[in-house]
């Protein structure tokens, strides 16, 4: 599932004309980069939804094949936000587990795809969601404090209001549909479903061993390509 029906209100005044993830980085459209990043880890077939300048998401998926099967989610007639869209989109998923990666930022792998990371990670006993996290050290770009406190056994736990947390999200995760069983009707943002799963000791995290860039913003888009060049 990629998340692309956002408004990229950060990402103004590059958003003003395309949709965010068509803004490019060093050449390449962040929605692209995702579909490399999936690629890279075995993945065959992928629903995008879509809702702001959705027309611009579907003729770039038309006119530049991204070597996936592709599937579009319609969200033109409501925005359904992050877990609400990925409900939306649950018919079209055809597999379960299924992996969730946002396209507003850059993973670069490490010594192991992310994605075969994850999925040599899942525990279907233990887990509902699995997120790939990286430090907050590390978290090029990320304006935040964090997002997850993680145990000894990689369970998470959500940053308290004021503190900070030693874990970023980075946007790709692997989930189980049971998640949505009783889910919220209508939009709604997919830490609703992150806390449930947490109070149930079955939301997980895993560590990305390479690179990632937080690119929500213009200016992140120039430190990305700066830190790009350089690497």
């Amino acid at each position: 599932m990629v998340l692309a029906a956002g408004l990229g209100k950060r990402m103004r005044p590059l958003t003003a004309t395309r949709p965010k993830p068509l803004v490019e980085v060093a050449g390449r459209s962040l929605l692209d980069r995702a579909f490399d990043t999936l690629k890279a880890g075995g993945v065959r077939r992928a629903v995008v939804n879509v809702h702001y300048m959705a027309d611009r998401l579907e003729a770039h998926l038309r006119a530049r094949s991204p070597g996936l099967e592709v599937a579009v989610s319609d969200e033109r007639a409501q925005l359904m936000e992050t877990g609400g869209g990925i409900a939306q989109a649950l018919p079209l998923i055809g597999c379960d587990p299924f992996l969730s990666i946002n396209a507003d930022n850059i993973w670069i792998d490490g010594p192991v795809s992310a994605v075969r990371m994850l999925s040599e990670r899942w525990d279907d006993a233990a887990m509902d969601a699995l997120l790939l996290t990286v430090p907050l050290a590390r978290a090029n770009n990320h304006p935040g404090l964090g997002d997850f406190h993680m145990d000894a056994l990689g369970r998470l736990r959500r940053r308290l209001p004021g503190r900070v947390a030693p874990f970023v999200y980075t946007g790709l995760q692997l989930l189980s549909k049971r998640l949505f069983a009783d889910a919220p009707a209508g939009p709604f943002g997919m830490m609703t479903l992150w806390e449930r799963a947490a109070a149930a000791g079955r939301l997980y995290g895993v560590g990305h061993q390479g690179l990632w860039y937080d690119v929500g913003t213009p200016a992140a888009v120039k430190a990305t390509e700066a830190m790009l060049a350089a690497a």
